[in-house]
């Protein structure tokens, strides 16, 4: 499953559990969610072998008729998850058990004395038309959809909803054949025809056993872009796209984005797609980015529809990420699945290793490594470092939807790479492929995957699973000692872990450090991975005439915050004689923080030129790479300098970042001119090569508009003659940020432009929070295309303000937060999970200056005495601490 993040390059979410949407009061929630722990794992009792199903689809009152072939394993009550769901009646081998027999609660099911083996057959009735929290079966756009990881499937009948239970599905699809012609479900259809009184049925058959957080159905009416694909072994597979009428075309690139995820797929890792038919559904109103159910992809409508004139190359971008993301989950999270969501980041960081790799590939691999950082940088490195820091596989939770978290996501990726860093790239396919054969249909652990490396690269791989349970981001700091006389020059590391919540006594964890040698004029000396897997490492360079030039953490190959202790001039002479891409872009960066940091806390008053220069330079030596030249020009943003200095203070940071970003401005002003003055390319295409060319572009209206108003009347013409969407909300966005006169008029004209299109419209609202004030929230909270019931839209307004727009919600007299807070009450009525993401905003607020941790510490507790969802109260506990 792809999450949304909510800060960085993208507006994100994850996923839900459900609160009574008519729950309000105002008593304090006083007690702590329930804390289930890894260390209480037990196995279901029974196996579910073979289950049919049957849907009676109605709005309102949707009829589900399951049948389970049950067996028992050990000894232990049947107890079965239900959430919202009418039980008409329940049998036992053909006969209906009376009350006595069986035990109803709130949200269980529990047969007693249940036999060894039986069919077990359940008849509920659901309402999908009353379930805003858009987790189970649920209307979007009038069409039945499903979202069941994790909790979901519970909200549709009555079952061991856990991710061991695996089973075979047999689905029978009835609805309204007007209304719902196209009827969907996992697996390959079989039967299908119709019923009279103008209804119809679809039969499914998945072949292969899956949890019940896998299972999809959709129904409705669509356009359907069609293709095929043939396999490596020649096996024939039907594929469609399903988006609303009159989206078709724009289905285009996630097509061609899935055909090169199954190719990529069989190259890299011999993973060949085992069934029939491959569908993917848009859904506008989804919680997550997509689902990757076995063979029904459901997609946030974001990540599927694509155009020149309607999404930009960072849509595009995503697009062919997510897609691949879900398609890659066919053989990491659907055929071999986690025994408990505890293993989560088992299916999720190797997913997201694997699309990383995919786009990384697909595109420029330096550009992609550097978002991938930029990315963790701003989202996991700031979760471990608030009271959100939590272990990637973690011992406990109070709420498994609070755990879709970057950590898990993203930090698990990381390790995943480091691991195939340490045994190298023999050792990790092999790895790979045993993991594949010995664990194909199984939910397996942590533990297990690991020991295919093990058994792969003849390693004891324990010491570095504790990246696994230890949260925080480790610091290694780099000094050196140069002796002229010996020729030799000694690398000293040393790490240091923080303590973080539940972890008072951190220890060291193995890492991979890729390093390099120069000599002053940029000849190589050497080049190694350094395995530091204790406190401290020493390396020495030795026999040379000249003290080397020392790169260290090259590729970012450990997830760490890197201390090398060298002057600013050293740092300089480094970048130019670097050959490694990241360390190149890495090594300005670290001079830009330490610029923007000085500036903020009265250190010094202006930037320093010489850094501005160095920017400039190496921006104008890397035009040829258009995609990396648009990355130099980018300056660490506000969220991740809060990690550099503690109180911080939003406001004083976002000044200094624009004093600095308004000189490299000035410095490359006349660049910015001849970049923009050149044609941009045509045709349009979705591409490594144009995309890169236009980021270039996109960038330097950036800079444009860091000098202020004098620069509208250009920007407003780029905007009016912009031919793709790319530019068009660049210069939006320049506009918006320039603040002149030609701000109301493009953000007029965008809105009559665009206003019937809902994806764009979300740019349109997301520029204004990203860049805007509370008052503009305020007045985008009366707008008439504000929709609290619609998570992208919701997003685009709370999450983008609370994640990307820092000086503004953490605006010392709480303002920010009062507004924030209240979207998140109301959402959380009806939408617990998109609640409880948005308070993520928060995790840095005992770090703020005191009057705005004071206002954040307010809102937190006002928010914390009302009756919230039991996933938001998660967060709210958390985050005080």
């Amino acid at each position: 499953m792809q999450t949304f993040a909510l800060s960085g390059l993208q507006a994100l979410v994850g996923c839900l559990n459900g609160m009574d949407p008519e729950q309000k009061g105002p008593q304090m929630r006083t007690e702590t969610p329930v804390q289930i722990k890894l260390a209480d794992y037990t196995p279901y009792p029974f196996a579910i072998d073979q289950v049919e199903m049957v849907f009676d689809l109605e709005p309102s009152a949707t009829k589900v008729r399951t049948v389970m072939q049950v067996r028992r394993l050990t000894a232990g009550d049947l107890v079965l998850n239900g959430v919202r769901v009418n039980l008409e009646w329940i049998k036992l081998n053909g006969d209906v058990l009376a009350e006595g027999n069986y035990t109803l609660a709130d949200e269980t099911l529990t047969l007693l004395d249940a036999p060894d083996a039986f069919t077990l057959e359940t008849l509920v009735t659901i309402d999908p038309s009353a379930n805003t929290a858009l987790s189970g079966l649920y209307i979007s756009g009038e069409r039945f959809c499903t979202q069941c990881e994790s909790t979901g499937f519970r909200r549709i009948t009555y079952w061991p909803d856990r991710p061991d239970v695996m089973s075979r599905f047999k689905v029978r699809i009835e609805a309204d054949k007007g209304t719902y012609p196209v009827l969907l479900s996992n697996g390959t259809p079989g039967e299908n025809g119709d019923l009279g009184e103008a209804r119809h049925f679809a039969e499914w058959d998945d072949p292969h056993p899956k949890p019940s957080y896998l299972f999809a159905l959709c129904a409705g009416d669509y356009d359907i872009y069609r293709d095929t694909f043939t396999t490596m072994n020649g096996a024939h597979v039907d594929l469609a796209v399903h988006v609303d009428k009159g989206d078709g075309e724009r289905a285009a690139w996630a097509m061609e984005s899935l055909k090169a995820s199954m190719v990529w797929d069989e190259k890299v890792f011999a993973r060949e797609y085992d069934l029939g038919v491959f569908n993917i559904v848009a859904v506008r109103d989804f919680n997550f980015g997509a689902m990757e159910n076995k063979g029904l992809n459901i997609f946030n409508s974001a990540y599927v529809l694509a155009d020149e004139a309607t999404a930009t190359d960072a849509d595009f971008e995503a697009i062919e990420s997510i897609v691949g993301h879900e398609y890659f989950h066919n053989w990491t999270g659907n055929r071999i699945t986690c025994r408990d969501w505890f293993q989560l980041c088992l299916k999720e960081g190797l997913t997201v290793f694997r699309d990383q790799e995919f786009s990384a590939d697909m595109r420029s691999r330096p550009v992609q490594r550097i978002k991938d950082v930029i990315r963790l940088r701003a989202r996991q490195f700031a979760e471990d470092a608030g009271p959100l820091a939590h272990q990637v596989r973690p011992d406990n939770y109070g709420s498994i939807e609070n755990l879709y978290t970057a950590t898990v996501y993203e930090k698990g990726a990381e390790i995943i790479r480091m691991l195939k860093t340490l045994i190298g790239d023999e050792a990790f396919a092999q790895g790979m492929q045993i993991y594949f054969d010995r664990h194909d249909g199984e939910a397996t652990t942590i533990e297990h995957f690991y020991a295919c490396f093990e058994q792969a690269s003849g390693e004891d791989l324990t010491s570095f699973r504790r990246w696994y349970s230890q949260p925080g981001t480790p610091t290694i700091t780099a000094s050196e000692i140069w002796d002229e006389d010996t020729g030799t020059l000694t690398v000293m590391l040393a790490q240091s872990n923080p303590k973080t919540p539940g972890n008072d006594a951190p220890k060291p964890l193995p890492m991979p450090i890729r390093a390099a040698a120069f000599t002053p004029s940029g000849a190589k000396i050497e080049d190694l991975t350094l395995i530091l897997d204790s406190e401290d490492l020493v390396w020495r360079i030795s026999g040379q005439s000249e003290r080397p030039r020392v790169s260290l953490n090259r590729g970012f190959s450990a997830p760490i915050r890197l201390d090398h202790q060298i002057s600013d001039e050293d740092v300089l002479a480094l970048a130019k004689v670097d050959d490694d891409p990241f360390n190149q872009w890495n090594a300005l960066q670290a001079l830009a923080r330490k610029d923007i940091l000085a500036i903020a806390y009265a250190q010094k008053g202006e930037p320093d030129a010489a850094v501005i220069s160095a920017i400039a330079s190496a921006v104008r030596a890397k035009q040829d790479d258009p995609a990396f030249a648009a990355l130099l020009t980018r300056l660490p943003d506000v969220g991740e300098l809060f990690l550099e200095h503690v109180p911080a203070d939003a406001g004083a940071l976002s000044d200094a970042r624009k004093a600095v970003q308004r000189a490299l401005a000035v410095e490359l002003s006349a660049d910015a001119v001849a970049v923009l003055e050149s044609e941009s390319p045509s045709p349009f295409k979705p591409d490594a090569e144009q995309s890169g060319t236009r980021a270039l572009r996109s960038a330097m209206l950036t800079l444009l508009s860091a000098l202020g108003d004098n620069q509208d009347e250009a920007l407003k013409q780029i905007f009016d003659a912009a031919p793709n969407m790319t530019e068009s909300l660049s210069a939006l966005r320049a506009l918006a940020v320039a603040g002149g006169p030609g701000k109301a008029a493009a953000l007029a004209a965008f809105e009559e432009k665009w206003s019937s299109n809902p994806l764009v419209m979300d740019k349109w609202f997301a520029v204004q929070t990203s860049t805007g004030t509370v008052a503009d929230i305020e007045r985008l909270l009366q707008h008439k295309d504000y929709d609290l019931s619609n998570p992208n839209r919701v997003r685009s307004v709370a999450g983008v303000f609370a994640m990307q727009n820092l000086p503004a919600f953490h605006t010392a007299d709480g303002s920010g937060y009062r507004v924030v807070s209240k979207i998140i009450a109301e959402a959380d009525k009806t939408n617990p999970a998109l609640a409880a993401r948005l308070l993520t905003a928060f995790d840095q607020w005992k770090s703020l200056e005191p009057r705005a941790r004071g206002e954040a510490e307010k809102a937190l507790k006002a928010l914390q005495a009302m009756d919230l969802s039991k996933d938001a109260a998660d967060i709210i506990t958390r985050t005080l601490g």
